[in-house]
């Protein structure tokens, strides 16, 4: 069992999905910080200077006025924050391009790589074995 175990993880499959999750984790912090630190200025620059992931409604509970989402939830006040959910769904739409311009991106080398091995002519060909002979025995005739 520990052998077939050892060949399972040996297998590049099984180590490409690992290699995958540590990068795309480390792809999530990227875009993390892009949103929190360079698209919700913005979005919140064109909506009047209001902080964007702060948007939230109390539900249910009390919570001081202008306080921030984690301050409102560390209250205990139910909270609705859909600025949160906006930024959530803010950071999926960017890793979903991302990642369709890097399968874009493989797919056309992919293709490029398979149109330059179609694309490599064949060497000329000289001759064939008939053609020489029948040239030798005319050449060995027109010497007769």
């Amino acid at each position: 069992m520990l052998q077939e175990f050892k060949a399972f993880i040996a297998k590049g499959n099984v180590m490409d999905l690992a290699v995958g999750i540590i990068i795309g984790a480390a792809f999530t912090a990227i875009v993390s910080s892009l949103v929190g630190d360079l698209i919700n200025p913005i979005i919140g620059l064109i909506l009047g200077g209001i902080d964007f992931t702060n948007m939230y409604v109390v539900m249910s509970g009390t919570v001081p006025d202008n306080v921030g989402l984690e301050t409102a939830r560390e209250s205990g006040a139910a909270v609705f924050a859909y600025g949160a959910f906006i930024t959530a769904c803010i950071n999926f739409l960017i890793i979903a391009f991302v990642v369709f311009m890097l399968v874009k991106f493989v797919n056309r080398i992919k293709d490029s790589a398979v149109k330059k091995d179609q694309a490599v002519p064949s060497a000329p060909s000289g001759p064939t074995q008939e053609e020489l002979l029948t040239q030798i025995r005319d050449l060995l005739a027109a010497k007769s």
